[in-house]
């Protein structure tokens, strides 16, 4: 990629979550690169600011940015959502499903069951309603892109935020069954960690406090509040690049933004297809040295 943009002007997309913080630098991203955005949320007005902000954002004459409320724990609302970008959009090419909630913070035994039940209705199903929405119209054109967010509660525990973590690891291994799935229809699925981002999450974790989310957890959350966390920008770019051409035959891995040299994948496309990185996979004892 050498650093640029890449050119998305005949492709269209759809972001969920995408009326804040990660989910609308996504969509600022996609809509700079030329492609024709449909946003979508739960909250009707902050929806349609965000908009009209991406509007004074296109870069080509008769660029489409559109908007349409939904909750995508609803499989009516899907549905409603792909419907309007069939349209308003020409040739759905992309969908990056974004939207997602931390759920009850707090020991297992001890939180709400229908908080955590809804974080996994919205971070695991609302994935999964949202893909089998599209999936239809990308199997008809033969081609297309999902990326997934993903995030730190797949790789590693995450305790007290149990809904988050469990969901999210899911969504990983969705992703990797979804890209298999649809290799034979030149649809590439991947699922992306954006870093420690400051956004509303981060917000709900330290009004929280220590005793609920724990000390540790909660310490983290400070520094990465003072430092500044990682950049929406370089999310944004590693979501850009997925939805792109450059990342044609990439598919079925979850990538950092933060930690992955992402950018030089296409250089080594037939060598990653061969392998299992950027997947999860069981650690045996071999290896770690140990004996079995």
């Amino acid at each position: 990629m050498s650093g640029q943009r890449p050119d998305l002007s005949d492709r269209s997309a759809v972001v969920t979550g995408a009326s804040q913080g990660f989910g609308r630098a996504i969509a600022g991203a996609l809509v700079e690169a030329g492609a024709n955005v449909l946003i979508a949320s739960r909250g009707q007005e902050p929806l349609l600011r965000a908009r009209d902000e991406l509007a004074a954002r296109v870069v080509r004459p008769g660029q489409v940015i559109d908007a349409l409320p939904a909750d995508v724990s609803r499989p009516e609302d899907c549905t409603a959502l792909v419907e309007r970008a069939r349209s308003v959009l020409p040739d759905l090419t992309i969908l990056v499903n974004n939207a997602g909630v931390y759920g009850p913070m707090g020991r297992l035994e001890d939180v709400d069951w229908g908080e955590w039940a809804g974080a996994v209705s919205i971070n695991l199903f609302g994935t999964v309603l949202m893909c089998r929405a599209v999936v239809p119209l990308l199997r008809q054109r033969g081609y297309g892109k999902i990326v997934n967010l993903s995030g730190g509660g797949a790789t590693a525990p995450l305790p007290r935020i149990s809904a988050y973590a469990a969901s999210k690891a899911a969504v990983v291994r969705l992703t990797e069954t979804l890209a298999e799935e649809l290799k034979d229809a030149h649809v590439d699925v991947n699922a992306v960690a954006p870093g420690a981002l400051n956004t509303r999450l981060l917000d709900q974790v330290l009004s929280a406090g220590p005793d609920r989310v724990g000390r540790t957890f909660y310490e983290r959350s400070l520094r990465q509040r003072d430092e500044g966390g990682s950049p929406l920008s370089k999310g944004a770019a590693l979501v850009t690049f997925l939805a792109s051409s450059a990342s044609d035959g990439i598919t079925g891995r979850l990538l950092s933004a933060v930690w992955d040299d992402w950018a030089s994948l296409p250089s080594r496309r037939d060598e990653l297809a061969r392998s299992d990185v950027y997947t999860l996979r069981r650690i045996v004892p071999e290896d770690r040295g140990m004996k079995p």
